[in-house]
């Protein structure tokens, strides 16, 4: 069962992940609409089952509701991986989203590292920054214990490329979280993750 709960309070925001690597429901609700359509890809192109519920000081700011719901999934797919034996451990994906094109390249090796190479970042979509998404995959980064490089190739419409990466992200993760026939234990010669 590679599925995990996970809550967290703070007096800024109160986030609740449920997910299930395997498949299930795709439901997002933080009150930032565009970061709800973000997470709802990230899960139906993961082909995982991902609940989001938060709540925030979204009249102060969204960062926090953001990196916080990082920090979740992040914890979520650790717990949900476990000892990560039999996984493929690496996972690549590069995604067409009308004229821009974005790729991720993820390793569940145990190691976090993030990496945001993209032209947009400092774009708005509405009132949402693209600079959130680097924050976001950090914390991904960080409690999931995985490294992460994003990279926008190319792209002048913020909104795509924001979804290029999302999308780009949930393929790479669902190719390395996915059972290889060929590895039974830990996919690491030093033996552990």
């Amino acid at each position: 069962m590679r599925k995990a709960e996970i809550e967290r309070t703070t007096k800024e925001t109160s986030v609740r992940v449920a997910l299930d690597l395997d498949g299930g429901a795709v439901s997002a609700a933080t009150g930032i609409g565009f970061f709800d359509h973000m997470l709802e890809l990230l899960g139906k192109h993961a082909a995982a089952g991902l609940e989001v519920k938060a709540e925030g000081d979204i009249d102060v700011d969204y960062h926090h509701t953001v990196e916080d719901v990082g920090l979740v999934i992040g914890k979520a797919i650790d717990k949900a991986l476990g000892e990560r034996r039999g996984i493929r451990r690496y996972g690549f994906a590069s995604i067409p989203m009308d004229e821009a094109l974005c790729e991720a390249s993820i390793d569940l090796g145990g190691r976090p590292y993030e990496t945001f190479q993209c032209a947009m970042k400092h774009a708005k979509v509405r009132d949402f920054e693209v600079k959130l998404l680097d924050e976001f995959f950090r914390a991904v980064s960080v409690e999931g214990r995985m490294n992460i490089h994003l990279r926008q190739i190319c792209g002048d419409e913020a909104h795509h490329v924001c979804e290029g990466i999302f999308k780009a992200f949930a393929r790479a993760l669902r190719q390395a979280a996915e059972d290889d026939p060929r590895e039974s234990g830990v996919p690491s010669s030093k033996g552990v993750i």
